[in-house]
């Protein structure tokens, strides 16, 4: 199976680097193909500039390299903290450039775009791996876990993607390396019942 893993956290140091590590040695353990980009360090453009709208517009080839990756993609992985309550400025932007029509979605013929779109994904599946500052009961209570609606129903759902799973790892600031340890142990085990053994 080929994985799309998408990172996004400035910090190298940061666990969200080590549960993209894990992720990734975890897939290729298992004999899946990883496409693999870290945001940051591709210094990935985020600004959506009016002449990518169109769904039939010319895409700069890194654009379109994200595009094919994500549309031939059997399985997807998000990494990222939460920020706000949303995901960082730089993930949106590639949401905004690579979750596109005619790649990620579609309206029906005679729908001008007023419709709920059909989902063109290929993958069934995908995992969204968070971490946070906020106790999880706050984050649910307080703010109605925002990440869970951008994700699940705001993006995957409408894309076509009807098998999501996210894990939120909290609280990062005060936690101790057993406590990481642990974590990136549930992220093994999350990666390997999502996407079994390629045979």
């Amino acid at each position: 199976m080929r994985i799309s893993v998408i990172l996004a956290h400035p910090n190298k140091e940061s666990f969200n680097h080590a549960i993209a590590a894990t992720t990734i040695e975890t897939l290729k353990q298992n004999g899946h193909e990883v496409y693999f980009h870290d945001l940051y360090e591709e210094n990935f453009d985020p600004i959506l500039p009016s002449e990518e709208i169109p769904k039939d517009a010319s895409l700069p080839p890194e654009i379109k390299k994200h595009c094919v990756e994500i549309s031939e993609a059997d399985g997807i992985i998000i990494i990222h903290p939460n920020w706000w309550g949303q995901p960082p400025a730089i993930l949106t932007g590639w949401v905004d450039r690579t979750i596109r029509p005619d790649v990620a979605y579609e309206f029906i013929e005679g729908d001008d775009g007023e419709g709920v779109p059909n989902g063109l994904l290929k993958t069934k599946t995908a995992i969204v791996f968070n971490t946070s500052n906020t106790e999880t009961e706050r984050e649910k209570n307080v703010f109605g876990d925002p990440l869970e609606t951008i994700w699940k129903n705001c993006i995957f759902d409408l894309c076509g993607v009807n098998n999501f799973k996210r894990k939120m790892f909290s609280i990062i600031v005060v936690s101790s390396e057993e406590q990481r340890k642990k974590w990136l142990k549930e992220v093994k085990q999350t990666v390997i019942e999502c996407f079994t053994k390629n045979t």
